[in-house]
């Protein structure tokens, strides 16, 4: 039997407001109106159609579609403050038995890079939180952006998570396929499940792209793809960003339409289910090892630390913020560590990109600056201040 693993990284980040020199001496970092325009945008056109489809899909199909979920603290603060009634959706979801919820860090920071302390500090608040707001405990983990190596694999493991996944480069796999389970290098007791990204990627960004071969991109279509695996392969994992639904890939698209129609097709194979990310890891064992010192992620081409590490600023404003952390914790301030993670968040060194091309793209479609020297800029004095604040 074949799985087909759907997994969903749902975030927003608080994205800092137009902070210059002159506003040094202002606690207020962050842009609410901002961040409270775009938790309602995306609300509308993702997270409310798409979770009531989902909801749909559970109760059709008796429990046999199943998808998988990580939540970041941050979104789950804005939604509570903003849009309260995807947090009830979320819940409804999780309710079915059909949905599991991984681990993860709670603020989407860099952590597992730059301090295995406050890496495993944010993991414990993650788990904490789920179990506060949905009554569940994970099981399994993802690293921010899926970012991975053998370090992080044994962190994983040594907080008894069944698995965690990554990226399926072939950085690390070579000629292997990544539709199998493989086990970490020094951490055999947690299973490593790999993206797809070529299937995933289909979906995420070539769904609307009216110059790609494949265009339109059918869920009979799809599923054929997806059914080629059988012989070959124990799970094809789908994973990607929830905003792809309605937001990245907008409702006239006919995104929503085809994820309706996508679990007939899928199921209308006998040797085919879906599994949620622990599900796989309990079906089936590894085929082999995976090894790497060097981190990887699914983000950019590169696929490795790039999209927050590239360039100068990106690495002055990561050296800056996290080599004040035992200051930060050593004055026991509630209200100023919580801004000091708020500003760990990836996006705000994801903003600091100044690659080119297509890469380039992205990183500008998401950033709400109209420069990445503006966003280094707002996030250096923002972090002046939060130093001043500690003297």
């Amino acid at each position: 039997m074949n799985s087909v693993c759907f997994y969903f990284e749902v975030h927003q980040p608080y994205r800092l407001r137009h902070y210059t020199f002159f506003d040094i001496g202002n606690p207020e970092y962050f842009d609410d109106q901002k961040n409270r325009e775009i938790i309602l945008k995306v609300s509308e056109k993702c997270y409310i159609p798409m979770n009531q489809l989902l909801l749909k899909l559970i109760k059709k199909y008796k429990g046999d579609f199943k998808i998988t979920f990580s939540l970041t603290g941050t979104l789950i603060e804005q939604l509570k403050l903003w849009s309260p009634y995807v947090i009830d959706l979320f819940k409804a979801l999780v309710e079915t038995g059909s949905v599991e919820l991984l681990a993860e860090t709670y603020y989407h920071s860099l952590a597992s890079i730059f301090s295995e302390k406050e890496f495993r500090e944010q993991i414990k608040m993650h788990i904490k939180l789920m179990q506060k707001e949905f009554g569940y405990t994970p099981q399994s983990f993802r690293n921010t952006e899926l970012i991975y190596n053998n370090h992080i694999a044994w962190i994983a493991a040594s907080m008894g998570f069944k698995a965690i996944l990554t990226e399926g480069t072939e950085k690390i796999l070579g000629w292997r396929s990544p539709n199998f389970l493989y086990k970490p290098k020094y951490s055999p007791q947690i299973k490593c499940l790999l993206k797809n990204y070529r299937l995933s990627d289909d979906i995420a960004f070539r769904f609307s792209n009216k110059h790609w071969e494949e265009y339109p991109l059918t869920a009979e279509k799809f599923a054929h793809w997806v059914h080629n695996i059988a012989g070959n392969g124990h799970t094809v994992n789908l994973f990607m960003d929830y905003e792809t639904f309605g937001e990245h890939q907008w409702a006239d698209t006919g995104i929503f339409e085809f994820m309706e129609h996508l679990p007939e097709y899928i199921l209308k194979h006998p040797d085919f289910k879906f599994s949620t990310v622990t599900e796989v890891a309990n079906l089936y064992e590894p085929v082999g090892e995976i090894d790497t010192d060097e981190p990887i992620s699914w983000a950019d081409m590169e696929r490795d630390l790039s999209a927050w590490m590239g360039n100068s600023m990106q690495k002055e404003a990561l050296h800056c913020i996290y080599e004040i952390e035992d200051k930060v914790k050593s004055k026991n301030d509630p209200i100023l560590l919580e801004k000091w993670r708020k500003l760990l968040t990836s996006d705000h060194f994801y903003y600091m990109s100044t690659k080119f091309w297509q890469d380039g793209d992205v990183h500008k479609y998401f950033s709400p600056y109209d420069s990445p020297h503006q966003a280094y800029i707002y996030f250096m004095n923002c972090l002046e201040d939060l130093k001043h604040r500690l003297d």
